[in-house]
């Protein structure tokens, strides 16, 4: 990842209306559409942006869920699209059958992770969140599907993490958790 945000300082987004806020401000980039999609399927799948730059037309389309071979871990992991499949529908109206889900306009690749950061930081700051980065959507998912359900065990083995310290820790529940117990400690 490029960029002064390291990745303990990039965060989720904790509320609806941070994701209403960033729908709108991608809403408003060059290649919205491919934009939005990005960040769709980032918050309601919890795939990396590595993994999810590379995701082919034709693995995905008319399908609810695909197999991804994670590029960090090595491992593959099913993932489910049953609550996106309109909207990736909707983009794939007029897209051939096959080609890159998220096309670069400069060459015949997929658009880089640096540029996926770059599109996400960018609406973060006209949003005012200095805090966004490509794990935002990661982390955004992990928060929110950990607040729904409060199984981080699910949760650790969706991420292939190693620990439920870990998870926590990176959807930043347990820095919440320890300020929420110190906040009216008093000896």
């Amino acid at each position: 990842m490029s960029g002064k945000n390291s990745v303990q300082n990039v965060q989720p987004l904790r509320t609806m209306d941070e994701i209403k806020n960033m729908r709108e401000a991608l809403a408003q980039t060059n290649d919205s559409k491919r934009n939005l999609l990005l960040f769709n399927i980032g918050i309601n799948t919890g795939l990396r942006i590595g993994d999810m730059v590379k995701i082919r037309i034709e693995n995905m389309k008319g399908k609810s869920s695909f197999v991804v071979k994670e590029g960090k871990t090595g491992k593959s992991r099913t993932v489910y699209l049953g609550a996106i499949m309109a909207d990736i529908a909707d983009y794939l109206e007029d897209k051939p059958n096959e080609g890159w889900l998220f096309p670069s306009r400069k060459g015949n690749s997929h658009i880089s992770t640096t540029q996926a950061y770059r599109i996400l930081a960018d609406a973060g700051k006209r949003c005012g969140y200095d805090y966004v980065g490509s794990h935002t959507l990661r982390k955004t998912f992990g928060r929110h599907y950990y607040n729904r359900t409060k199984d981080v065990a699910t949760l650790m083995e969706i991420f292939n993490h190693d620990s439920q310290t870990t998870t926590k820790r990176y959807i930043g529940i347990r820095e919440d958790e320890i300020k929420e117990s110190l906040r009216d400690f008093k000896l």
